[in-house]
């Protein structure tokens, strides 16, 4: 196990608020967009999913690192958060199927975190004061240092970051001898999603994020699948424009997260920040074409705007958020096309949604019923 000091290390938030705590992983300072997840496991699966790229986590469970890391486990191959905000940060861990401690993984992908601080003060002041910047810094404790360079992060607000997570090239995932062939556009896609494809006997193309509807379409697939990922969907006129092409060949088509997101603004609907955005494992969601709720997984820091979506006579909505009555699913009038807001991959998290991924089947073969 690597040697590891509880050196002092400090969190400031963009309002000035100020937390000090002890340095966890790399000693280093890092920046990002803070938000916070009340999931009460999975911390490796949230650190790897891309759609936190450009944030950093506050994790509500008190206790993250205790189970070690297992490789299985990870949803892209490096860590995604810009850092890690926890109370209690173990470095022993219980499992014996874990290949390597926290501090060991955070060192060797250059992790900056701090730990041994109020989250449940820290949680409680970004519920009430919303979404903002924050840095973390072990190594300068000056203060007005550390407020110039955090007045130098962008907002999350108009950023495209889904280009920087994506991949680099086209692959292949599953068997070439299966029943199904799915093209899938990589805005940050979880590996999860992609088991769950695997699954059900389903031979996945994923393609860089900028592909075009045309570049996709010489594979043949027979249906099309539009990924999580992070940043602001407005900010991405390249998916959008590949979704609205999608939906003018009349392919079946099915979003997650971001990917309901770009559904939405492909059909004139536009989407929105959050104050401060849905992220844990049990948020209640109803399906209101099935009448049955689901306890969903959730990681999403922009939405669809409620409203557009009510007076659109291009969608109608499919499930709603219980908690706030925000929109959590669409499907597209008189097309083969549906999304939702949350994760029915539930990597971490309840497995209650994942006839998604059966009812994707069942519109490739026509045989749908809403």
């Amino acid at each position: 196990m690597t040697n590891y000091t509880k050196l002092p290390a400090i969190l400031l938030l963009a309002d000035g608020t100020v937390y000090y705590g002890k340095a966890a992983g790399k000693i280093g300072t890092t920046t990002g967009e803070i938000c916070f997840n009340t999931g009460m496991t999975g911390y490796q699966e949230i650190f790897t999913d891309p759609s936190y790229f450009g944030q950093i986590m506050v994790t509500t469970n008190a206790h993250i690192g205790n189970y070690g890391i297992h490789r299985e486990e990870i949803e892209s191959d490096s860590i995604k958060i810009a850092g890690l905000v926890c109370k209690n940060y173990n470095i022993g861990f219980s499992r014996k199927e874990a290949s390597e401690s926290i501090q060991d993984y955070f060192q060797n992908e250059n992790i900056v975190g701090i730990s041994d601080i109020d989250t449940r003060a820290l949680v409680r002041h970004i519920r009430h004061k919303g979404a903002m910047n924050a840095i973390i810094s072990s190594e300068i404790t000056d203060l007005e240092e550390l407020k110039a360079k955090l007045a130098e992060v962008p907002s999350m607000d108009g950023l495209e970051l889904s280009s920087q997570v994506s991949t680099k090239a086209a692959y292949f995932y599953g068997s070439p001898d299966a029943t199904y062939k799915i093209a899938a556009l990589d805005l940050g896609i979880k590996k999860n999603i992609l088991r769950n494809f695997d699954d059900r006997d389903i031979y996945v193309q994923v393609f860089p994020a900028k592909t075009s509807f045309e570049e996709m379409d010489k594979w043949g697939a027979d249906g099309y699948f539009i990924s999580n990922g992070p940043g602001d969907p407005s900010a991405m006129p390249y998916a959008i424009e590949t979704v609205k092409q999608i939906l003018a060949a009349d392919k079946p088509l099915f979003g997650i997260c971001l990917g309901h997101q770009l559904l939405a603004e492909a059909n004139g609907i536009g989407t929105m920040k959050m104050f401060n955005g849905h992220r844990g494992l049990n948020h209640p969601v109803k399906n209101i074409i099935k009448n049955h709720c689901e306890v969903t997984s959730q990681n999403h820091g922009f939405g669809v705007v409620p409203e557009e979506v009510r007076s659109s006579d291009k969608v109608e909505i499919t499930h709603i958020n219980l908690n706030d009555q925000s929109i959590e699913g669409i499907r597209v009038k008189g097309k083969k096309a549906f999304s939702v807001q949350y994760h029915p991959e539930s990597s971490p998290g309840p497995h209650d949604s994942r006839y998604l991924f059966d009812d994707f089947i069942e519109m490739i073969k026509g045989e749908l019923a809403w």
